[in-house]
């Protein structure tokens, strides 16, 4: 894992042969709460990790709410670092839950153990929040080579605790989806003969079971990217994806419906162009206007949405669209 040095990728993405996009209505908001987090993990696009301070303040936190309610957006995507690091984290869920709105928990699965931490899992699950837990492989040794040793074996037990909530559970009405990452510079595995697999060995070895599993494309930028700078290997993983592109897919990116804010409330197409410092409503329809001055801001969405918005494009977006296509909820096509 890459700690002393972080190239820049944004340089060697701007090149503009990503096709051009426009936003539909917003249907989902993607809320970054703070890079803080318990763990430091090889793919991480954001860069998190434990001595991260950045963190949202009160009053930003107040608009997330207003916001859902002003706009009738029917999910809240919690992100981070951990979110639920977050001290506003639960009053924020709470008020969402009250909205009648879908809250979806990006969890590590770690954070589960972590002291402060032992009552949130069944917080969870009185809300009936989703829960989105990162595991990118069902063996330890490859767990615990992306995000850390003994990684896996907690994250087996925050599994297990959940599956005793009832999560994952037929008919429970709790959800858990699990989150696979490639190991390297490669495209995800066909994701339902992933999930196949997932099934099988969690079942058989630990007698977990869970909802879907997505397989999300490894995004060129941050600390992957930089780790793919450092090896050599960055034009290959690009070249890769650029290869790989489906037009198919164009149709279902996440950006066209789902808004991204950062922890200063700050609003971006999408977490990786928030990564990237690339805010919403720049640019013209190609993506190539010149820059506005200031970001659009989380109480904007107050007065109106961003449809019919060009969106901000950049050549790691054929990480969204090579393959199968990868977006927050997974794959694109099957």
């Amino acid at each position: 894992m890459e700690t002393l040095r972080m190239h820049a990728t944004l340089p060697l993405l701007e090149s503009r042969r990503f096709p051009p996009l426009r936003r539909e209505a917003t249907t989902t908001l993607q809320v970054n709460l703070g890079y803080r987090c318990n763990q430091s993990c090889v793919h991480c696009h954001v860069n998190a990790g434990p001595n991260r301070s950045e963190m949202m303040d009160a009053d930003t936190l107040a608009l997330i709410p207003q916001v859902l309610a002003a706009r009738a957006i029917g999910t809240l995507d919690l992100t981070g670092g951990a979110p639920e690091l977050h001290p506003g984290f639960r009053a924020l869920v709470r008020e969402a839950r009250a909205l009648g709105v879908r809250v979806i928990d990006r969890c590590n699965l770690t954070i589960l153990s972590e002291p402060g931490q032992e009552t949130l899992a069944d917080f969870l699950a009185r809300q009936g929040v989703e829960v989105v837990a990162s595991l990118p492989c069902y063996s330890a040794d490859n767990v615990d080579r992306q995000r850390g040793q003994g990684v896996f074996e907690r994250s087996i037990a925050g599994l297990l605790r959940l599956n005793a909530l009832g999560y994952g559970q037929p008919g429970s009405g709790r959800v858990l989806n699990l989150v696979y990452n490639p190991q390297g510079p490669v495209l995800p595995p066909d994701q339902a003969r992933l999930e196949a697999d997932y099934r099988r060995e969690l079942v058989a070895h630990f007698g977990i079971v869970f909802n879907q599993l997505f397989a999300l494309a490894n995004m060129p930028i941050q600390r992957f990217g930089s780790m793919l700078i450092s090896k050599g290997q960055f034009n290959a993983y690009m070249a890769l994806l650029q290869a790989s592109h489906r037009d198919e897919n164009l149709a279902a990116v996440m950006c066209r419906s789902l808004v991204s804010v950062d922890w200063q409330g700050r609003l971006y197409d999408c977490d990786f162009n928030q990564q990237l410092g690339l805010p919403a409503g720049e640019g013209d329809a190609d993506g190539a206007g010149a820059a506005r001055p200031g970001a659009p801001h989380l109480r904007d969405l107050l007065a109106a949405d961003l449809a019919g918005a060009p969106i901000r494009v950049a050549d790691h977006c054929f990480g969204c669209t090579a393959g199968s296509g990868s977006s927050c909820g997974g794959a694109l096509k099957g």
